[in-house]
């Protein structure tokens, strides 16, 4: 299972809406320059997240989104549902398809195995607690860029810098 562009723009776009208080509502152009992402595909995304209930929309000129529960209580699991429908690490795994093998294969089991674990670690994880793990993006940028791969976290404001040195301390994101 790869998740889709679909799927990481709309968590990105959650993410960037569960930093605001609940029920406040943002203009989709804002969340797109937040999260660096193309408006027409995150309004498509939102517009699927609010038919699902995870967002609200607003219409007019002040106009948007809004998350309809706390952050702490909306799973990456819903969101990635939502967005992508049922999680299946092979096709084999989905309801409606099964094994092509008679009697299944070796590999089905340890695939069900894999993607339930996945599952709970998806569904065991709020969107405040991924909130709390996301980097802004220009410091993910920054992080990406040849001339400066190594950051660090800093404990004190958590912003993100590198080292004088050229080493780094991998930041705890737990």
């Amino acid at each position: 299972m790869q998740i889709t562009k679909a799927g990481e723009y709309g968590v990105l776009g959650l993410i960037a809406l569960s930093r605001r208080p609940l029920g406040e509502v943002v203009m989709i152009d804002i969340l797109c320059e937040e999260e660096c992402v193309p408006k027409s595909f995150l309004g498509k995304i939102f517009q699927n997240l609010s038919k699902s209930g995870l967002v609200g929309s607003a219409r007019g000129s002040g106009g948007g989104f809004y998350l309809t529960r706390p952050a702490s209580d909306i799973t990456v699991l819903e969101i990635l549902e939502s967005i992508e429908g049922p999680i299946a690490l092979q096709r084999c795994l989905e309801i409606d398809v099964g094994c092509e093998h008679s009697s299944g294969c070796a590999l089905c089991g340890l695939l069900a195995e894999a993607q339930e674990r996945m599952k709970e670690v998806f569904a065991g994880t709020s969107l405040a607690t991924l909130a709390g793990r996301h980097l802004p993006n220009g410091l993910v940028q920054q992080a990406r860029s040849v001339r400066n791969p190594k950051i660090f976290l800093t404990a004190s404001d958590g912003a993100i810098a590198p080292l004088a040195d050229g080493t780094a301390v991998a930041p705890s994101l737990n």
